[in-house]
């Protein structure tokens, strides 16, 4: 019994190692110097064209723009958090939990 284990452990190893070094990666066969993919050149043509014809949206003129963007949207966002801090403070259900909290003391 231990002859016929190890003669099959033997030959699963020998798959293994076949396995193992086999090439995983096949290349393809090189192409001649001459040879030129023009499927591949038309493809990329289409794909960069929209670049060719206009400039990406939001494209800053200069750095000021860009600083002045920035100090706008800053601002923006701090009247925003502003009202809210206000509407949080001002808010009448909380006032009414302080006076009734205040009068169980």
């Amino acid at each position: 019994m231990a002859r016929s284990s190890s003669a099959v452990l033997a030959v699963a190893l020998l798959v293994a190692v076949a396995l193992v070094m086999a090439p995983s990666f096949v290349v393809p066969p090189a192409a001649r110097a001459g040879d030129l993919d023009l499927r591949a050149a038309a493809f990329g043509a289409a794909g960069l064209a929209p670049l060719a014809v206009e400039q990406p949206a939001m494209a800053y003129d200069s750095v000021v723009a860009m600083l002045q963007s920035w100090l706008v949207g800053g601002t923006v966002l701090t009247v925003i958090f502003a009202a809210a801090i206000v509407a949080a403070a001002a808010n009448p259900l909380t006032k009414r939990r302080q006076e009734v909290q205040n009068m169980m003391k």
